[in-house]
Formats: C-alpha cells, sequence, structure tokens
C-alpha cells in the first residue's frame, strides 16, 4: 500500500510517503513549528510527492491526524488531506495522536502504554493501551493526578509531549515509571502505519475533540451582555 501520511496536530508539521508493502518510506519531511502550519504544509507535501516520484493518483489512502491537538492545526491538516482525497479519488483515515505516540511501543517488550498530551491546566489528554494494542483506557481528558492510578494495570510506559511534565509529578509512594519518552509530537513513519491498519469505515477524517469548546454562542453571549447592562 502506498500511503500519504499528514501531520499538523501539534508543534511540528510533517508529511511522508509509506511504502507498506516495501516496508519503506519513499519519502518525508518534517519541520518543528507551533504556528505557521497553513503556510508550510502543501508546498511540503508538494516537495514529498515530488521526492517520492509519485502523482496523487498512485496512492492507495491519505493518513492525517485528528487530534487531540492544536484546533488550527487539526483543520488545517484535515481540510488539506479531504482537499487532496477528493481531487485523487482516494481513501482518507484519520489517526488519533494519541495511538501515533503509542503506536512505536507496541512491538517493544514492556508494561502498558500511556500516552500524553498537554491540555494545560493541569490536565492532560490521555490514552491507555497494553502492549498488544488492547484499549485499556480510551482517549479522554483528566487531570494530571490520574495518570497515576493507571499503575493498576503495571508499570507504566509514558509517551507523548506531556510525558516529561507527568513524571516530574510522579508521586514517590506510586510505582514509578518503566520509562518517559518525551516527544513534541509523532513520527510521522508511525502516522503512516496507524493509517495503514485503519478501516475507512470507521477512522473517518474528523476532528477528535475531547474537551468542550470554550466559546459561547452568540444568542448566550447576547443574554450575558444584557444581563450585565441591567444589574449596572
Amino acid at each position: 500500500m502506498l500511503i500519504l501520511a499528514i501531520d499538523t496536530a501539534l508543534e511540528a508539521c510533517a508529511v511522508a510517503v509509506l511504502d507498506s508493502e516495501a516496508n519503506s518510506l519513499r519519502a518525508h519531511e518534517s519541520q518543528a513549528m507551533a504556528r505557521g502550519h497553513a503556510e508550510a504544509l502543501m508546498p511540503m507535501v508538494d516537495r514529498v510527492m515530488k521526492a517520492a516520484a509519485l502523482p496523487f493518483t498512485a496512492l492507495d489512502r491519505i493518513a492525517v491526524t485528528v487530534g487531540p491537538g492544536s484546533f488550527t492545526g487539526l483543520r488545517v491538516g484535515i481540510s488539506a488531506a479531504r482537499g487532496l482525497g477528493l481531487a485523487a479519488d482516494k481513501p482518507v483515515v484519520g489517526v488519533t495522536t494519541l495511538s501515533a505516540f503509542a503506536a512505536p511501543h507496541l512491538a517493544e517488550a514492556g508494561g502498558p502504554i500511556v500516552s500524553l498530551i498537554d491540555a494545560r491546566h493541569d490536565h492532560v489528554y490521555m490514552q491507555v493501551v497494553d502492549g498488544d494494542g488492547t484499549a485499556l483506557v480510551r482517549p479522554c481528558i483528566a487531570p494530571i493526578a490520574d495518570v497515576f492510578d493507571q499503575t493498576r494495570f503495571g508499570p507504566l510506559r509514558l509517551v507523548g509531549n506531556a510525558a516529561q511534565l507527568v513524571a516530574e509529578r510522579w508521586p514517590g509512594h506510586v510505582t514509578p515509571p518503566a520509562s518517559v519518552e518525551q516527544s513534541v509530537a509523532p513520527e510521522i513513519v508511525w502516522v503512516a502505519w496507524v493509517g495503514v491498519a485503519a478501516n475507512p469505515a470507521t477512522s473517518k477524517p474528523r476532528p477528535l475533540y475531547l474537551r468542550a469548546v470554550d466559546a459561547k454562542p452568540q444568542a448566550i453571549a447576547v443574554q450575558d451582555r444584557a444581563a450585565l447592562s441591567a444589574s449596572s
């Protein structure tokens, strides 16, 4: 399978073309960035596809990270993937950032893998899977303190952009993590491999929002202003 993988969910912009049958990357590029994904992505896709020496019609599918992550970054990546899929008439699959963080560790011996993404305000986006990929805790947002409770599954392997943050808060009376691997974003090759395994019927390219939107509907905001005016 030839798959184009795109990741703009966190503090990186990355693109790769994976040939799963040959078990090799045809081409890839990644740049660390906190913002500017919209300007960087499509030129990067163009460079990677040229380096891979492939037309878009040669692809079998496109994979894109769907979160958790930056609201703007997710929209940039998902919109681009959908547009490319529509133009080339290829299926597009969504890959969660948490699964992409966990993927390289599934083949390694060890305990449960806890994927952690900083959600700020002493919270993290979290997912826990067993070494064979079985879901133990599905993607959720939780206080950092809740991560320590996951030791009930055994010594934990922490991965993700909040792995070090959580490790630094670890209580002395709780079984310490078996390993801690901090990374600002998942490796694009693993986004591609998770995309190969994804089911297009169920892994839709839609944003994964685990936190309620902070913005209020306009009507409610108007009511709030009216209430303030009446009380002044």
